[in-house]
């Protein structure tokens, strides 16, 4: 398992052009988006970690007159975010390191974040804090249960990994997030399973 987790980085590298079109257009995600949606104010700022080639979520967020920021590890889908849509701001970054300095009204990590180990997943719980405006909505894939899983991608192993849903539930009370939804393995998502959680109010913004 370590092998294939320390993997994940360059595979999305070397296979960015085959992730891009086998990613499609289409958002089997946009109920859960919407409902991410309205936890934030109009014209949000966003911030969409782990965001491949920008489609089609971060797409949807610029269509609707959203301010988005990206992060991804991966040079090269990156460099097709800021080709397709120059308007928005786009970070090459290890979402392990994040550090932009600055607060944001949303934060996304869809089908990404599950792509780190359970003992990294739990250090990204302050880096979300980090960047949470008070109030702000937080929304990540995840796996049902605690566990580790390969699947593939283009021929290679792809890890995923997962915490128990208790201990997401207290990694997030930690760190000032209350859970608004929690469904696991949603058969109207594909299967994902989905946490939607909001920066309490009372917590102080963290620098």
């Amino acid at each position: 398992m370590t092998t294939a987790s320390s993997a994940i980085i360059d595979l999305y590298e070397r296979h960015a052009a085959a992730f891009d079109r086998l990613r499609g257009r289409t958002s089997m995600e946009a109920p859960w988006l919407d409902r991410f949606l309205a936890l934030v104010p109009e014209r949000a700022t966003i911030l969409d970690i782990g965001c491949g080639s920008g489609e089609p979520i971060a797409r949807s967020f610029l269509d609707r007159g959203y301010a988005v920021t990206g992060a991804d590890s991966s040079p090269s889908l990156i460099e097709l975010c800021r080709q397709r849509f120059p308007q928005a701001e786009w970070h090459v970054q290890d979402m392990r390191r994040l550090a932009l300095g600055r607060h944001f009204d949303g934060l996304l990590a869809w089908d990404s974040f599950f792509h780190l180990t359970q003992s990294d997943q739990r250090a990204m719980f302050p880096v979300f804090a980090s960047h949470a405006a008070s109030g702000a909505a937080l929304m990540f894939t995840s796996g049902p249960s605690h566990g580790e899983a390969i699947g593939a991608f283009e021929g290679e192993p792809l890890y995923h990994a997962s915490l128990d849903p208790a201990e997401y539930s207290a990694l997030l009370a930690e760190n000032g997030f209350s859970v608004i939804a929690h469904v696991a393995e949603d058969e109207s998502c594909g299967g994902h399973t989905i946490w939607l959680a909001r920066r309490d109010e009372t917590v102080q913004e963290a620098s």
